[in-house]
């Protein structure tokens, strides 16, 4: 586990040095203690450390980023998850994507870092400590929300309380500090804590920057780990409070009018300005993905197969990819440039999660009111000369008609394959997916083990002042 601390490692030291002989509380030259807040505050703005959280693996396994067949020739993890191989061992093969892990686990301790030492920083009123802490607290259960839903099994009421374990949890910055590998329930309770605790620690409705998550940014979190609770009636609720914080939707139509020449431009690829970056109205909090936030990067291209799940008429779909050929590879490639929030909260995910709760409400076959909420995100997206509101009569048609949507609208996050993994353990609306690949047909099924990331090498063999077990045969 130490690991996870390399890259803050000098800072603990350097606080660490405070409680030392007074001949070693002499700053290094070159270096500098931090003690008040604004030293602190520092490191949320350190984005590559604290808000930079891939979950390329689970991209592969939902074959939502695109891989080429020169990449598919021999047994990798990348071709296991890509090609659904149930005999590869992912366990062996994980010895390098230690990403997800790593990254969200130094956040975390960056989290843990502050939570230790901002209330006794200097130069500063109880409130702005406050507001610090309170951002370190969401940025944490975020954390633990990406680690608990890629290496462990989803959340089920009747069995997260029992045996079956999720990642470690660890509160403490301490290199040496003791960790325990918690229940699936365990997990989900500390997330709620650290959020709940945050917006009454003040959270504002405005904070410092985008990549300092608000309060709406804390309500949709609530939002996001309740709909994963099946706790639908909470889900709603902080929901509303989200839109009540931010309810804008992004003018899609707009945008690919814009560059609509461009776009159809025959035998052209422009590189176009990423509409979801920093200033994107939809943002409650930014937090990139798998674009890295010290260089603007090309949107991830996306197979044939998963380009034919877009909606007809989807003007974000048309400006953000074209069939291209290259060789013996087609795909569709990525047109933007730029910045991504591919981990962050905006508010078009809450209304697709406002929209399932309230179908999930109904009792006769009156599905309009989640509709209405359906169908105001789908006319910011769709060509108005295509649009047509949608109908729902049964849950069945209304769930689907939303997962469309909310797989589209959310491809590359985490978002999508904990949702499948939701839908796949609660049974009514699992789906098995299947594909063609060189002649041979290939199947997920919603019971597959593939379904749980396993810990890297790295991470089970250097545990630290713990242990870690794996949640998954292989």
């Amino acid at each position: 586990m130490k690991k996870i601390l390399f890259m803050i490692m000098t800072v603990l030291g350097w606080i660490n040095l405070t409680s030392c002989n007074d001949y070693l509380d002499i700053v290094p030259k070159g270096n500098k203690i931090p003690t008040t807040l604004a030293d602190f505050e520092a490191l949320l703005r350190d984005e590559y450390t604290i808000g930079y959280i891939p979950v390329t693996n689970s991209l592969y396994l939902l074959n939502d980023k695109f891989v080429g067949q020169s990449s598919l020739t021999s047994v990798t993890l990348t071709s296991a998850n890509y090609l659904w191989n149930e005999t590869a061992d992912r366990i062996v093969l994980n010895n390098q994507d230690e990403g997800t892990y790593y990254r969200s686990y130094m956040a975390i301790s960056t989290c843990n870092l502050l939570l230790e030492h901002v209330p006794v920083a200097t130069e500063a009123t109880d409130s702005e400590r406050n507001e610090v802490m309170a951002y370190a607290k969401v940025i944490r259960a975020m954390s633990y929300y990406i680690l608990a839903n890629y290496y462990a099994d989803t959340y089920v009421s009747a069995t997260a309380g029992t045996t079956k374990l999720s990642v470690p949890l660890i509160t403490s910055a301490d290199i040496n500090a003791p960790h325990k590998q918690v229940t699936i329930q365990e997990i989900y309770d500390f997330m709620i804590k650290d959020v709940k605790e945050a917006i009454q620690q003040g959270l504002p409705q405005q904070s410092r920057t985008v990549i300092h998550p608000n309060l709406g940014a804390a309500y949709a979190f609530l939002a996001r780990v309740y709909l994963q609770m099946a706790n639908y009636e909470e889900a709603l609720k902080y929901a509303d409070m989200a839109l009540e914080q931010n309810d804008t939707l992004y003018d899609w139509i707009s945008y690919y009018n814009s560059h609509k020449e461009a776009i159809t431009k025959e035998d052209s690829y422009p590189s176009l300005p990423s509409a979801t970056g920093y200033d994107y109205v939809e943002n409650y909090y930014f937090r990139c993905g798998e674009g890295n936030p010290n260089y603007a990067t090309s949107e991830l291209n996306i197979p044939v197969e998963r380009a034919e799940s877009f909606e007809e008429g989807d003007a974000r779909f048309f400006s953000r990819w074209k069939l291209r050929t290259v060789n013996q590879d087609t795909y569709y490639q990525g047109l933007a440039k730029g910045y991504f929030n591919g981990a962050g909260l905006t508010t078009c995910e809450v209304y697709l999660i406002k929209a399932e709760c309230l179908a999930r409400q109904v009792t006769g076959n009156d599905f309009s009111a989640a509709m209405d909420v359906l169908n105001k995100v789908r006319k910011t997206r769709i060509l108005p000369e295509i649009y047509q509101p949608l109908q729902a009569s049964t849950l069945t048609e209304a769930i689907d008609l939303i997962r469309r949507t909310k797989d589209n609208e959310l491809i590359f996050t985490i978002v999508p394959f904990a949702d499948a993994r939701r839908f796949n353990a609660e049974g009514t609306f699992a789906r098995a997916l299947s594909k063609t690949w060189e002649g041979q047909t290939y199947t997920l099924t919603p019971a597959s083990h593939l379904w749980i990331m396993p810990f890297p090498a790295g991470a089970v063999q250097n545990p630290g002042n713990g242990t870690i077990t794996q949640n998954v045969s292989k």
